[in-house]
């Protein structure tokens, strides 16, 4: 079968790096459609957003009801999505879009699995600014691959790209960053074969607007198993 590809972009109050991270991702054409998911940004993002979306014809911009968080976002867009398959992309600068070429290139022969973006495998340039980060997703990866009986080293990456079916036919209960466990955890209920692939990373600080907290990683913990258990 031949496979096609949508991509989703949650933003809030990006204004400083979302044109550039959509430019990015322009420079492969590997897309049917481009949706910026606007999670009522209060600075210029959404204005960003929309001249892109003036510009360029792949790219659809939508803005969800009220902010509620990346998780709220995806599954808000799970309507727009109209290609076979559906891959994440943070519109922060962290995550590089030729990675998901090669994620793209390894679904082509895995059109049932989870292709996941990890940054501890493979010899790919990382740069992880902060080493609590970086020591905390690799307990939660562990965790996570303990509770489920299957070894996944990146459970908090952003990369994952989906059959579509999947991600629009499942119920989406997660509003904040925990929806990478979510859709993780139902994933493997849904088709026990994730397959990753090694990608780059380059971790921003959070002067420069990161957001997830340390409260974010308990929550992926309790919701491993939350979702390990329940629907």
């Amino acid at each position: 079968m031949v496979i096609n590809l949508s991509v989703i972009v949650p933003f809030f109050n990006e204004e400083q790096f979302l044109e550039e991270s959509v430019d990015r991702l322009l420079s492969h054409d590997i897309y049917s459609s481009i949706y910026l998911i606007d999670n009522n940004s209060t600075d210029n993002s959404y204005n960003i957003a929309k001249n892109l979306e003036t510009q360029h014809k792949k790219i659809e911009l939508h803005k969800t009801n009220k902010k509620k968080g990346k998780g709220s976002a995806l599954g808000f867009s799970r309507s727009l999505i109209k290609t076979s398959h559906v891959v994440i992309h943070d519109a922060d600068l962290e995550y590089f879009p030729e990675d998901i070429v090669e994620m793209f290139d390894a679904a082509q022969t895995n059109q049932n699995s989870l292709i996941l973006g990890s940054r501890f495998i493979g010899n790919k340039q990382r740069e992880n600014i902060y080493l609590r980060t970086f020591l905390a997703n690799k307990v939660m990866s562990l965790f996570f691959s303990f509770v489920n009986f299957y070894k996944v080293t990146d459970v908090a990456t952003c990369y994952k790209l989906m059959p579509s079916k999947f991600f629009i036919n499942t119920e989406l209960r997660e509003t904040g960053f925990s929806i990478e466990i979510e859709l993780l955890s139902k994933f493997l209920k849904y088709n026990k074969s994730v397959l990753e692939v090694p990608i780059a990373y380059e971790g921003r600080s959070y002067s420069e607007g990161k957001k997830i907290k340390a409260l974010d990683g308990i929550q992926y913990l309790l919701n491993t198993i939350k979702y390990r258990f329940f629907n």
